[in-house]
């Protein structure tokens, strides 16, 4: 009887563990389906962005050759070019620049063209990222699509905002007074590039409303080379102009220049791409072929009338395709960059040698007649050969909006260049003596001669 009731009891508790268990077993089967079920409906979590190292190691580079086009490249272009006795103080322009376009860029510069303006967006950044306030290593350029370090690139939008008042020098190269040039190209890039540079590329109105500028036709080129011709037209022409031999004293320094200015332009092309992809290799391939096709054109141009190809003649055909190609590298595709070429190799060659002497303007160094031309040639061609296989911006493009933000450029820097010119003037003066400037800037704005 005892038996028997253990027994009993036993295979009670042995079937109660029995369900107990099968219904544990059919919880966990509906908690492993509905599992799946509530991730599916939650919405997905955004990754993370995260630096991408490839992007950044070539935004690196290209800043490293982006400045190697002021110093040393642009320095012996236009160093070459002047009399002996100026080339210390044309060398000297395009260092010092360097150096202030620097602290002025990371003091204001980068917040004005690449800040969120608020209310003023349209026309200018804000003062949020003054002094780089609020950036750190951890900060990223785009975040999701080329995930550089902020201040990477700020820093390769630098070497932009260094070359481009460097370029205007060109234009009044031999006799414009050290401290005046000093004055007027801190001004000039608080009040001229910055606010273009947000226009095209900072969220402003020109580049909302389409205008295409790949690498800075509008931005570098036609900026710099109409405030070239401003200066030009406002200081007035060099003592002796006409009369004196003003042949370049060492067309070995402008070749060595033009060389570097070459190699460098493949990071001003290529690296606006902002990443290391197919786009960037477009546009190198083309800054290539347009770069040799423009020097081709301009000397054969130059052989037929002149009757001989020279030597500032093949280097300046070679700057005139680079300049050309700037806004049009990631939009067009190699054929497109060869005619682009080919059509700037001419045109400049006839803006630089006859439209010059027609008008008679003095462009020491031709800043008007090849970054200024060259950049009007190449920002309309790329309204209408912008392949959008290469680029799917291209889709959008047309002549009549990249003739609205010429127009507008032009506009803006020709009346803005001559007040700041006056301005200059008023303080400290534009041109050194009349003696002064036949002695040579050399001696007389830094002490200095070359042997």
């Amino acid at each position: 009887m005892n038996i028997s009731s253990s027994l009993k009891t036993t295979g009670r508790v042995a079937m109660l563990g029995s369900l107990a268990l099968a219904a544990l077993s059919t919880v966990a089967a509906f908690a492993q389906e509905a599992a799946p079920a509530a991730a599916a409906a939650a919405p997905a979590a955004a990754p993370t962005p995260v630096l991408d190292t490839g992007n950044t190691a070539w935004m690196l580079t290209s800043t490293a050759l982006v400045l190697m086009m002021t110093i040393p490249g642009l320095a012996l272009f236009y160093g070459g070019m002047v009399r002996k006795k100026n080339v210390l103080a044309t060398i000297m322009q395009s260092f010092a620049i360097t150096c202030l376009v620097t602290v002025l860029w990371f003091m204001f510069g980068y917040s004005l063209a690449f800040s969120d303006g608020g209310g003023m967006q349209n026309y200018l950044g804000g003062f949020s990222k003054f002094f780089h306030h609020g950036i750190t290593t951890s900060t990223l350029w785009l975040p999701g699509v080329s995930n550089i370090p902020e201040f990477v690139f700020s820093m390769f939008q630098m070497t932009f905002a260094i070359i481009t008042p460097a370029l205007i020098a060109g234009a009044f190269a031999e006799r414009m007074k050290f401290s005046a040039l000093l004055i007027f190209m801190g001004l000039w890039l608080v009040f001229v590039y910055c606010p273009i540079a947000h226009w095209v590329w900072g969220g402003g109105f020109l580049g909302a409303a389409g205008v295409l500028d790949f690498a800075g036709g509008t931005v570098v080129h036609i900026n710099a080379g109409v405030a070239g011709l401003v200066c030009a037209l406002v200081l007035g022409k060099r003592e002796g102009y006409g009369t004196t031999n003003m042949a370049p004293h060492n067309l070995v320094y402008s070749v060595i220049g033009a060389s570097l200015l070459w190699v460098g332009w493949f990071g001003f092309n290529a690296g606006s791409e902002l990443a290391a992809d197919g786009l960037a290799g477009a546009a190198m391939l083309n800054t290539q072929v347009a770069t040799a096709a423009a020097a081709l054109a301009w000397m054969f141009a130059e052989w037929i009338v002149a009757k001989k190809p020279s030597v500032l003649g093949i280097i300046s055909g070679a700057v005139a395709g680079l300049v050309a190609v700037t806004p049009a590298s990631g939009f067009v595709n190699p054929t497109g960059a060869f005619i682009v070429g080919i059509v700037a190799g001419v045109v400049c060659y006839i803006s630089a040698v006859k439209l010059k002497h027609m008008f008679g303007y003095d462009d020491s160094l031709d800043a008007f007649g090849v970054h200024g031309v060259g950049g009007v040639v190449g920002a309309l061609l790329t309204g209408v050969l912008a392949d959008p296989a290469i680029n799917s911006l291209s889709s959008g493009a047309s002549i009549g909006k990249q003739l609205y933000g010429i127009v507008f450029t032009i506009l803006w820097t020709a009346i803005a260049t001559f007040v700041i010119l006056y301005i200059v003037k008023a303080l400290v003066g534009l041109r050194p003596t009349t003696q002064e400037e036949v002695e040579g800037l050399d001696i007389t704005q830094h002490g200095e001669v070359v042997p």
